[in-house]
């Protein structure tokens, strides 16, 4: 029975037929792995995802974490999944095989975790928070950090948070006044409050490792006075066991529209409540050198930004699966053609809206998969690539989609929840069918981890001009590429690349008019915009690319057939309806509109 989670034969077609991860079983990371591998790994994480995750999605939703005053309390099944999680070893997939890791391609598992935000975003979110906070200290803690404190966590033993915002500064973190207060003994004592921390008080875990934004007394002011902290819930003894519980307090937990299965929470470090070795102030360490916070936290938060674009995909996704086996079954209506009341109803997938709602959802939600999984192919690319050359490409390639990876899945994968409720018609909007979970479950990818407006102005303002526009200039010649290799195949994709080639112009136009003035209000007036705009065309790119794979498969019989038939009828759709949408905006743009600048506030 296929599932209602994710598509097994997508993943098939993107990972093996597109981009034929078997191939990095060559390079001498993945040497140990095959086809086989890869394949059991992705059967594991489907059958636990819905055997474990999946059942208590509802419950996770309707009896959210309370908090009695002195402890979190969460349904059991929750706990019971995450120690299923942890005994798989999924958490360190892509680890080194020295922390206890698999080795897994980063593609492979990109695809892996998708099932379990599919099945669970709720709970799903408690790893995904702590791989993020192990792998920051991977790369930037101390060996003893990482033997401390990523070790446990790889096993499940511990959870991880990263603490950036406070009730006064959310996405403006140069505004941060948590302060670290440097002791004696090399370590520092934190005070001050943070605000919309996910996973910050529970009882999952033996511990939580939060990762805390914070200032040194007299470090420069700004964003470039900001360091890092590993500030755990519990202290350990000097063997590593659990010590006496540091001065960190859970003040309340936020009550969300959707995500409820995942505590969100506001902390007090330092207040005093607890008294860790006779004295007030939270006990934490220095990641890395002092006033390097920022930048460090941004490898967390880079990663994050694109397992949001996952979880959005894989929100859309089931949402749009579970539309197609609705429509499939429910009887509404005759054909226009058929005047016969006394004939049978037809399923609603028969009525052309209804399909030009599910070409739409699957449009969306198979384009930005692939998109996700790609970048997960670039990360792979960047970390193992022979020649340093390559590995230099992969990572500005990476960092200039990263802002469309996070943006685009969580913009257009809830457009594709939003008709999922539409399909299922009244019953949609009730609490009877999942799709309304979805969607506000989705709701909140638009908003954490940095923002649409900020993400658009990352594009825009950041990476669309970073190193004299290197980057964009790398993923314009990207896109070109396949172009060209559309062109030589003739047919209907050349007649799409048509398309996507003159899309790609306008976007090499329409960047250097927004900066031709030098003046960057009016450029960045209208970036929401230009990352809508770049990033339908990325995701035409996206679907270009699959298209060609398809008609390299010729013509086979059985299921496939309609599979693949499936795959071109979604590239048609989206460069039919989607990509010309970006022509009224190229335009915009291009007449470096003062619209919304020259609004004043008096005016609302």
């Amino acid at each position: 029975m296929s599932s209602t989670l994710l598509s097994r034969r997508d993943l098939v077609f993107l990972l093996h037929d597109w981009l034929d991860v078997t191939r990095l079983t060559e390079r001498p990371r993945y040497a140990e792995h095959s086809r086989e591998t890869f394949d059991d790994v992705l059967d594991l994480a489907a059958r636990v995802a819905a055997e474990h995750f999946a059942p208590h999605n509802r419950a996770a939703d309707s009896a959210e974490p309370t908090f009695d005053g002195r402890r979190v309390h969460t349904i059991p099944q929750v706990k019971a999944a995450l120690d299923v999680f942890a005994q798989t070893g999924l958490l360190a997939a892509s680890m080194d095989e020295s922390i206890g890791g698999m080795q897994l391609p980063h593609a492979v598992s990109a695809a892996c975790f998708a099932w379990f935000q599919a099945a669970n975003v709720g709970t799903a979110a408690y790893p995904f928070l702590t791989l993020g906070n192990a792998n920051l200290l991977l790369t930037h803690g101390s060996a003893e950090q990482i033997d401390t404190w990523v070790r446990p966590m790889v096993e499940g033993r511990f959870f991880g948070t990263m603490c950036l915002s406070e009730p006064q500064a959310g996405s403006s973190l140069a505004d941060i006044t948590t302060r670290a207060e440097p002791q004696s003994d090399g370590t520092y004592r934190l005070v001050g409050t943070k605000m919309w921390i996910s996973g910050g008080d529970h009882e999952l875990a033996e511990n939580i490792v939060h990762l805390v934004l914070a200032r040194i007394p007299g470090g420069p002011p700004g964003v470039k006075g900001i360091s890092l902290f590993i500030v755990p819930k519990v202290l350990l003894d000097a063997d590593g066991a659990l010590g006496p519980r540091n001065d960190v307090v859970l003040v309340g937990l936020n009550h969300k529209m959707g995500y409820r299965g995942t505590t969100n929470t506001l902390l007090n470090f330092g207040e005093g409540v607890h008294r860790p070795y006779g004295r007030a102030g939270a006990v934490g360490y220095l990641v890395g050198e002092p006033h390097q916070g920022l930048a460090q936290m941004f490898h967390m938060m880079n990663e994050a930004r694109i397992g949001v674009g996952a979880g959005a995909t894989a929100l859309g996704y089931t949402g749009y699966l579970k539309s197609v086996a609705y429509a499939r079954q429910r009887p509404q209506g005759r054909p226009l053609a058929d005047k016969d009341p006394t004939t049978p109803q037809v399923p609603i997938v028969a009525h052309p809206d209804v399909r030009r709602m599910l070409l739409a959802q699957k449009s969306y939600v198979e384009g930005a998969l692939a998109l996700v999984l790609y970048c997960g192919r670039l990360l792979d690319e960047e970390k193992t690539a022979p020649v340093e050359a390559d590995r230099g490409r992969a990572h500005l390639l990476l960092d200039m989609l990263t802002p469309i990876a996070k943006s685009w899945p969580s913009q257009w994968c809830l457009a594709a929840n939003d008709l999922a409720i539409q399909v299922h018609g009244g019953y949609g909007y009730t609490r009877d069918y999942d799709v309304e979970q979805h969607w506000r479950d989705n709701r909140l990818n638009p908003i954490h981890e940095g923002t649409h407006g900020i993400q658009a102005l990352d594009l825009l303002g950041r990476k669309a001009t970073m190193q004299g526009g290197a980057g964009l200039a790398l993923l314009l010649e990207t896109i070109g590429a396949t172009v060209t290799r559309a062109w030589k195949a003739e047919g209907e994709a050349a007649e799409l690349a048509a398309q996507l080639g003159a899309a790609v112009d306008r976007i090499g136009v329409v960047t250097r008019r927004l900066w031709a003035t030098g003046d960057p209000e009016p450029a960045l007036a209208n970036a929401s915009v230009y990352l809508e705009a770049v990033g339908h065309v990325v995701i035409a790119w996206m679907w270009l690319e699959q298209l060609l794979v398809v008609e390299a498969a010729g013509a086979p019989d059985g299921p496939d057939a309609d599979f693949l038939a499936g795959k071109r009828q979604a590239a048609r759709y989206f460069f039919r309806h989607e990509l010309p949408r970006t022509g009224p905006q190229f335009d915009l743009l291009e007449s470096l509109d003062r619209t919304t600048l020259d609004t004043r506030e008096s005016w609302f």
